[in-house]
C-alpha cells in the first residue's frame, strides 16, 4: 500500500494530477479541496494517498490532509458509495462541513452533490454516525483531456473538472457563465461554481 508521496507537481488537470517522485510519475486523482492547496507546476507537493485496486486498474487517490483521507476511507465503507462519489463529497464540502451536515442529519444538503439521491444521502448519514464520533475524538478536466501539454484556459479546465465531478455539461455552462470576463484562476472558478451549485 502506498500511503504517502512527496515530490514535484508535474501537471494538474482536475481531478487528476501528475506527481514526479524521483523521476517516477504518479497519476493521482484528488478532490477539489486538495487542488485548492496545490502550487503551480514545478512546486513541491506532499500527499496522503489511498490505493484502490480493481480488476481493470490500480487507481491512486491523493489528499492534502490526513483528515481528508480518513473521511474518504470512511465513505468507501458506506454501501453504495464508491471512490468517485467520495471525491465528489470532499470536493463539495470541507471535512468539518460534512461532519456538521451528518450531525445535523441534513440529507437535503448532501443531495446537492452530483450522483447523490435522497436514499443515498440518508444512508450516508445513518452509516456515518459512528464514524463522526471517531473523527471528533481524533480532532479530527474533461476525463479525456490530456493533463500535459497544450494551452487551455482556466474556464475550460474548470469545465472539465466539474464535468468529471459529475455535473452535467449544460449545468456547468450555466455555473461558469458568471465568470466569463474575470481573471479568476481555475481553482477559484471551480470553488465559486461549487458554492453557486450548493445554493441552487
Amino acid at each position: 500500500m502506498i500511503g504517502f508521496l512527496r515530490g514535484q507537481l508535474a501537471a494538474k488537470q482536475p481531478p487528476t494530477l501528475l506527481l514526479d517522485v524521483n523521476g517516477v510519475g504518479y497519476e493521482i486523482e484528488a478532490p477539489m479541496s486538495t487542488f485548492y492547496t496545490l502550487p503551480a507546476a514545478g512546486g513541491p507537493v506532499s500527499l496522503f494517498t489511498h490505493l484502490v485496486v480493481r480488476e481493470d486498474a490500480h487507481i491512486l487517490y491523493g489528499f492534502a490532509s490526513e483528515s481528508e483521507r480518513r473521511l474518504f476511507r470512511a465513505l468507501l465503507k458506506v454501501s453504495g458509495v464508491g471512490p468517485k462519489m467520495a471525491l465528489g463529497i470532499l470536493s463539495g464540502s470541507s471535512v468539518e462541513d460534512f461532519l456538521r451536515t451528518v450531525e445535523a442529519e441534513d440529507a437535503a444538503m448532501l443531495t446537492r452533490i452530483p450522483g447523490i439521491g435522497r436514499k443515498t444521502a440518508e444512508r450516508i448519514i445513518i452509516e456515518m454516525r459512528d464514524s463522526i464520533k471517531k473523527f471528533n475524538a481524533a480532532g479530527g478536466g474533461s476525463p479525456n483531456a490530456p493533463i500535459i501539454g497544450g494551452r487551455t484556459s482556466p474556464q475550460s479546465e474548470a469545465f472539465g473538472a466539474l464535468v468529471a465531478l459529475g455535473y452535467k455539461p449544460a449545468e456547468v455552462t450555466r455555473l461558469l457563465k458568471s465568470f466569463e470576463d474575470t481573471d479568476m484562476t481555475t481553482e477559484e472558478m471551480i470553488r465559486s461554481a461549487l458554492k453557486l451549485a450548493a445554493k441552487t
